[in-house]
């Protein structure tokens, strides 16, 4: 791809994270090209290529599951430019971002100076712009131009920085961090869809608990997780601060062991404790019981989560079907275990019991020893504990069996009136 842009006549550099990564002897997750070339002259070099973005218009280039992603170089704003080709709004977010320019100005347009390094294959050098180098030796992150207007731009930066930070073990630099605790409010006007990507970039990369820890710290968790930070506030040491705490945990630990990570799950074990505060306030409420009033904070807690982080139903769905699954396992100890095992969410909706009786103790842990006792057994030896587990509920579920009294001999309206006030006995 860089040989036929450059044999085309454009300059064509690989550019940002994949040269960073390769400098620190990383596994670069994907390439990004960057060229003098328009976005419509990359679509007439490449059959295989598709134009898409509006904020930035991008060429995406398919080799079968590959995508790597060419962007024109950028240019500096003016006044002179229109709102189809460059437009902020009032915080001085850039809403619309298509002004092309030189390859220095495109080095001043990016985020951080790690990412500002370019390998140039017409003599294989690489060309680092505002100390990316040094600053990469160092282990220093530093956001290129005045830290606020770049925040202003992008929001998405400040969370960047932490990312960046955590993967590559570096330290940010404090004039790059000074605003982040201010501006971090700005993180709640960025689009739902797009913080969904970066929330599985932040905590879906083998660094969650690192993550979880640093957005704290600057504050940008909250406008991230607005129910689950107001908890955490009020109890560091309570359980949803726990349960946070495990999930990432578990989830850096899956990672690592290369095992398959599902946003479901992680969003169900995440929001329980804010399921479980909202039911017992409906139940409070409206005089439910406390099991419907749970069906009925689902959808309160999911549309109140997805206003700052968009979850698709893909995963919506499965994280209810994990919570009513909660719901389930004191009532299927027994025989029914086994039917409750066959349910396509039973794994999940297994390990969130096991993390909660972790968390809760008492009788939630000895329900929870229970089906580690029956998941764990042999065929044969889930019979006997199922069998166990029906007779230790027999008299708990055993209903009261009313006596007919027989009809009197004196006729049909007096047997009638002692069957009905056998039945109040």
């Amino acid at each position: 791809m860089l040989y036929r842009l450059h044999k085309a006549g454009y300059e064509a550099f690989l550019v940002g994270g994949g040269v960073r990564d390769l400098l620190l002897g990383m596994e670069p997750k994907d390439f990004d090209v960057v060229t003098n070339a328009t976005p419509e002259d990359i679509k007439k070099l490449f059959r295989n290529c598709r134009l898409v973005g509006r904020r930035f218009r991008l060429a995406h280039i398919v080799f079968g599951r590959d995508v790597i992603e060419v962007a024109t170089f950028r240019g500096h704003h003016s006044d002179e430019a229109g709102d189809k080709i460059s437009k902020a709004n009032a915080q001085g977010r850039l809403l619309r971002d298509n002004v092309y320019g030189s390859i220095d100005e495109d080095a001043e347009r990016r985020d951080f100076t790690v990412n500002a390094l370019y390998y140039d294959i017409s003599d294989y050098s690489i060309r680092s712009y505002g100390g990316g180098m040094e600053d990469l030796n160092d282990g220093v992150l530093r956001l290129i131009g005045d830290p606020e207007t770049r925040y202003r731009e992008d929001p998405v930066r400040m969370i960047r920085a932490v990312r960046f930070a955590t993967k590559l073990g570096m330290r940010i630099e404090e004039v790059t961090a000074a605003p982040i605790r201010k501006l971090a409010p700005l993180l709640k006007d960025i689009p739902a869809a797009r913080m969904y990507e970066e929330v599985l970039k932040l905590f879906f990369a083998g660094k969650a608990q690192a993550n979880l820890q640093m957005m704290q710290e600057y504050n940008l968790f909250a406008p991230l997780f607005p129910l689950l930070d107001d908890m955490m506030r009020e109890a560091p040491k309570g359980d949803c601060a726990r349960m946070a705490t495990l999930v990432m945990r578990s989830t850096d630990l899956r990672v690592m062991e290369d095992k398959p990570v599902t946003p479901a799950f992680f969003y169900a074990a995440l929001l329980w404790y804010p399921l479980k505060r909202r039911a017992e306030e409906i139940a409070h409420e409206s005089g439910l019981s406390l099991y419907d009033a749970y069906f009925a904070a689902m959808g309160d807690v999911l549309e109140q989560q997805c206003q700052s982080i968009a979850i698709p139903k893909r995963f919506s769905v499965p994280a209810r079907d994990i919570w009513q699954l909660q719901l389930r396992f004191e009532r299927s100890q027994g025989t029914r275990a086994f039917k409750l095992m066959e349910n396509p969410k039973f794994r999940a909706a297994y390990d969130l019991l096991l993390m909660r009786a972790e968390i809760e103790g008492g009788s939630l842990k000895k329900s929870a020893q229970w089906w580690q006792n029956f998941v764990e057994a042999s065929e044969d030896e889930r019979g006997d504990i199922a069998r166990s587990g029906a007779k230790s509920d027999a008299p708990r579920n055993r209903k009261r069996r009313v006596r007919r009294r027989p009809r009197s001999e004196g006729g049909k309206g007096e047997g009638s009136k002692a069957q009905h006030s056998g039945s109040e006995a």
